[in-house]
């Protein structure tokens, strides 16, 4: 994890804040949240003291801010595998993490966690892997998250069609923990 940093894009205010980015640009618009616009642009920054004083005025937690871990959303209906997930990943350390059974669960929580990665079981009891891809990259304030198909069974011209909807990367069931720790630092950038 690079230092602490000092600022921060209205995205990544609206993720800290857990709000839509929409809220975050009504707010620094408005004044109640204080910042700066990039010169020549009109990309808006806000400098962690000004963060921490909105979140202050406004009773936001500040569980978001320092933790500095990554937020992964294991989505599966196989509650042994989410198991094995979650606790891997905890014991890992680096890394806040939420579960979901199932696309529309997927939905919700990919709404209100915010996570930088989910990990997307192919096939879900309500819809598959593909449309759960296809969804979130169709919204832009997603642009952001990082899918890694899990899946035990899936031909190899069913992996193009979820790279192709949006999946980073693919690991197929039964997995290696440190093959998938691996793909998951990998595809989040993390040293």
């Amino acid at each position: 994890m690079d230092k602490m940093k000092d600022l921060f894009t209205t995205g990544e205010a609206a993720d800290i804040c857990n709000v839509s980015q929409q809220t975050i640009i009504r707010c620094f618009d408005s004044g109640k949240v204080q910042g700066f616009r990039v010169p020549g642009s009109r990309f808006r920054r806000i400098p962690r003291s000004n963060l921490v004083k909105f979140m202050k005025d406004h009773n936001i937690p500040f569980g978001n801010l320092d933790s500095g871990k990554r937020k992964v959303l294991i989505v599966d209906d196989d509650a042994e595998i989410v198991e094995l997930l979650v606790d891997v990943l905890t014991r890992d350390g680096r890394f806040e993490i939420k579960t979901a059974a199932s696309g529309y669960e997927a939905g919700i929580q990919t709404q209100q966690f915010r996570p930088d990665l989910i990990l997307l079981d192919y096939m879900l009891p309500d819809v598959n892997g593909n449309v759960v891809c296809q969804t979130i990259r169709k919204n832009p304030e997603f642009e952001h998250i990082k899918i890694i198909i899990v899946s035990g069974v899936v031909k190899r011209d069913e992996i193009e069609q979820l790279l192709k909807s949006g999946a980073e990367d693919f690991i197929k069931k039964p997995f290696n923990i440190t093959e998938l720790t691996a793909k998951i630092t990998a595809v989040l950038k993390m040293k």
